[in-house]
């Protein structure tokens, strides 16, 4: 690193600035990973994309897969914002797994999501920690919270269900059945709403149709 970024490094900014600058980065590599994968990225082109120099880069960020790591954790924690918030006395199931479903096949159906997934796939094997990381803070969080939520529902007598681990992710599964792995493959472009709603209807039903007490 030149004498200029070391010096760079250790001038301190306001915590709005420096939240929005950290962003910035982010949003500047992360266009900047999907575009070339995470083995072409480099971090002089990580700045370039980003808009900062390569001393600001460096404030923030030591080295490539830290900031790769950064960005999994944010598109982790985006699936949880909101999607999988549950209110364990709503005994509705079908509408809370009717909303549940189409929020989460809509934000995963997304192609830049889709992106972000072939990237980490694509490095899984070299660096299984970030993709341990991601499986961990994304899709394994996801089914712990809706498996919570069925043990309420089960507790209520609402539901009938041996193991609510393995009913929430066949659950999470068959929402986005015929439509996830298309794009995965870009074999499909993203669904229409309807054909979400279409998938999701089905998943509901057949749910259920095994687990509903009568």
């Amino acid at each position: 690193m030149s004498e200029s970024a070391v010096l760079e490094r250790t001038q301190p900014l306001p915590a709005d600035d420096d939240s929005a600058k950290r962003r910035q980065i982010i949003d500047g590599a992360r266009a900047v990973f999907l575009a070339q994968g995470y083995d072409a990225a480099s971090m002089n082109d990580i700045a370039r994309a980003a808009g900062v120099s390569k001393g600001t880069l460096y404030v923030y960020f030591k080295h490539k897969q830290e900031l790769f790591d950064a960005i999994v954790e944010q598109e982790c924690t985006a699936q949880a914002e909101g999607i999988f918030d549950f209110d364990p006395n709503d005994h509705d199931v079908e509408a809370v797994l009717a909303r549940l479903g189409v929020a989460y096949v809509k934000f995963l159906c997304r192609p830049e999501k889709a992106s972000a997934i072939r990237t980490v796939i694509a490095i899984a094997d070299r660096m299984p920690e970030v993709g341990r990381r991601f499986y961990e803070t994304g899709p394994a969080s996801g089914i712990a919270r809706l498996a919570d939520y069925l043990a309420a529902q089960v507790a209520a007598g609402v539901l009938a269900v041996e193991d609510c681990e393995i009913a929430a992710a066949q659950f999470m599964e068959a929402s986005h059945a015929a439509l996830f792995k298309p794009i995965v493959f870009n074999f499909a472009p993203e669904p229409s709403g309807e054909q979400v709603e279409r998938s999701v209807r089905i998943a509901v039903k057949v749910f259920l149709a095994a687990y509903k007490v009568r």
